[in-house]
């Protein structure tokens, strides 16, 4: 007897595809505790220096604790993440995000602190610590990877030099890293 197709049989038994592979900063975790416990031993600190001096009052504990919240949502770490064609980094209120195939240019900040300052072809732009990318290899590896289809379909037009000392910097710490682990240091 012939079987006729049935389209609920598809949907129940088609399997799902896989999920888009998505690289995340294995670090953020800990940087996020950091901040949160630099923000607790600021306003411990100030509390005990207060009380020790006897001009602690609500109010002035109330502004105590203002201060910390301000130094954890300026020690906030942006959570990156990258996936196939698109890099994000998430802050306490946005999310940036950029199309790592169609990377326009590459530029490196110097200053008090390090950016890599990534921008596609519909203008967005993503800011991100260079050391994310030292960290994590495999955030730099999908990285790399767009970056270079960029290049070869011409829309990278400049960051080679920026990407160029990136990636030295990664086989440095890389080889460092091997040393220590082999005894070699």
């Amino acid at each position: 007897m012939e079987r006729h197709h049935d389209a609920r049989h598809d949907a129940v038994h088609t399997p799902p595809e896989p999920p888009a592979e998505v690289a995340y900063d294995r670090r953020w975790a800990g940087d996020l505790h950091s901040s949160i416990r630099c923000a607790a031993v600021l306003v411990v600190l100030l509390l005990l220096i207060d009380w020790g001096a006897g001009t602690f009052s609500p109010p002035r504990g109330a502004l105590w604790a203002g201060l910390g919240v301000l130094l954890f949502l300026v020690l906030y770490p942006p959570r990156v993440s990258v996936g196939k064609g698109w890099l994000a980094s998430r802050g306490l209120l946005r999310k940036r995000r950029v199309r790592t195939d169609l990377l326009v240019s590459v530029r490196c900040l110097d200053g008090v602190s390090q950016r890599l300052v990534l921008r596609d072809a519909s203008g967005a732009r993503v800011e991100i610590n260079p050391q994310v990318l030292v960290n994590n290899p495999e955030l730099w590896h999908r990285l790399e990877e767009d970056a270079q289809k960029s290049a070869a379909s011409g829309t990278l037009m400049c960051g080679a030099t920026a990407l160029r000392r990136v990636s030295e910097r990664i086989d440095r710490e890389t080889a460092l890293t091997v040393f220590k682990v082999s005894g070699l240091d």
